[in-house]
């Protein structure tokens, strides 16, 4: 085992000389869950005025204590005039702060008294005001490149007026599966056939990761095929990614048709599960396509898709975010004992008031994809370590990620 590689070389490796994709310009109606190709600065303050954080009444703190004519309304969207002397303005939620007025008492705290109300005592300058640019001040940066689309920032942009946004181009992406025992859903099996688990778990991830899957496709088992197919899918895409096929068997010929159309370099990780990996690259003309040859057990393509295709995808997005899922401390609540590999084991994280538990899933094997469907996140235990109850571990956090 001493020739196995730890995660990080190969991870390392597979993003050496990566670089962001292009970028193009859309409707920020069309751009949720993009990824900003470049800064967006702010050209307004947010608020854009002082403003009510309530209904009540606004006046100035050194008249709190007094009984006070209310001398106008404020609604939010008009603006009132300079406070009178010995006066207050009923105002409400969002409503512009007059001249003169520098705090607001909410209105379940006075007296009222037909046009009059009584201010309690003690009211601070400031109390109850959103003041302008406390959130946002013109000319900062409002949003910087590399920054997902989501909702806040959806929002952060319309604040601003803004309606048209840069995003990076998503990655284009061919996932293509190989072996004849493979059968599509929807089609009969036959001896010694297994249906198709990869490929919707493989492509979800892949547009989850912000990737546009444009070529989904089976390899034939047999080398001119598989060189054709590979080929084909190098011109059309930016990363090819196929499952199974890159082992030493007679029948596995996606490792001949890389090298004969490009580089490619094996790796044996010091992972489980997931041990191969084949990585390397397939020109066209003065570009080229990166490969990923993901292993054919379906937990290993799972495992092996958050720890390599998602940082990978977030280099071509020119993202942050997405370069390594975030981190947990929790206590196990199982046993376990690694040998020369790390082992990332599927876990249900619980939340309580003394910390967060691991709850790991019983059957571990490669091949129970059930445990990755209420997996919270995969507790790394390290190579040659033991694990007891109550030990902490790190986990890499997939819900949200």
């Amino acid at each position: 085992m001493a020739d196995l590689k730890p995660v990080e070389a190969a991870l390392a490796a597979l993003l050496e000389g990566v670089q962001p994709l292009g970028s193009e310009r859309l409707p920020c109606d069309r751009a949720a869950g993009r990824i900003l190709a470049e800064p967006v600065a702010a050209s307004l303050d947010v608020p854009p005025f002082d403003n009510s954080a309530m209904d009540g009444y606004a006046l100035n703190h050194r008249d709190a204590g007094r009984w006070l004519r209310v001398s106008q309304r404020i609604a939010a969207g008009a603006t009132g005039e300079p406070l009178a002397a010995d006066s207050c303005a009923r105002i409400f939620t969002g409503g512009a702060i007059p001249a003169g007025a520098d705090c607001v008492v909410m209105q379940e705290s006075v007296e009222i008294d037909g046009d009059r109300v009584r201010v309690p005592a003690g009211i601070p300058a400031g109390d109850n005001i959103r003041r302008r640019g406390r959130d946002v001040a013109a000319g900062s940066e409002l949003l910087p490149s590399g920054e997902p689309l989501e909702a806040a920032a959806l929002g952060h942009l319309a604040g601003q007026g803004i309606t048209e946004v840069t995003v990076r181009r998503r990655p284009r992406v061919a996932l293509l599966s190989t072996g004849d025992e493979i059968v599509d859903p929807g089609h009969p099996l036959g001896p010694g056939q297994i249906y198709n688990s990869n490929r919707p778990m493989l492509k979800r991830l892949l547009e989850q990761f912000g990737a546009e899957v444009v070529r989904v496709a089976a390899i034939p088992d047999d080398a001119e095929g598989t060189r054709l197919a590979l080929a084909t899918a190098a011109r059309e895409t930016d990363v090819v990614v196929t499952t199974g096929g890159v082992s030493v068997g007679e029948e596995d010929h996606v490792r001949a048709a890389v090298e004969a159309l490009g580089e490619l370099d094996l790796w044996r990780l010091a992972i489980r599960p997931g041990k191969p990996l084949a990585l390397g690259r397939l020109p066209d003309g003065e570009r080229e396509a990166r490969f990923v040859g993901l292993p054919g057990n379906p937990v290993s393509g799972f495992v092996g898709a958050w720890l390599f295709l998602r940082p990978l995808m977030g280099a071509l997005l020119g993202a942050p975010s997405l370069a390594e899922l975030p981190g947990l401390a929790a206590r196990a609540d199982f046993a376990t004992r690694t040998g020369p590999r790390a082992h990332y084991m599927r876990v249900r994280l619980e939340f309580g008031p003394e910390g967060i538990t691991a709850h790991a899933f019983r059957d571990q094997n490669s091949g129970v994809l059930s445990s990755c469907i209420a997996a919270d996140a995969l507790a790394v235990i390290p190579p040659n370590r033991e694990v007891a109850p109550g030990d902490s571990v790190n986990c890499l956090w997939l819900r949200g990620a």
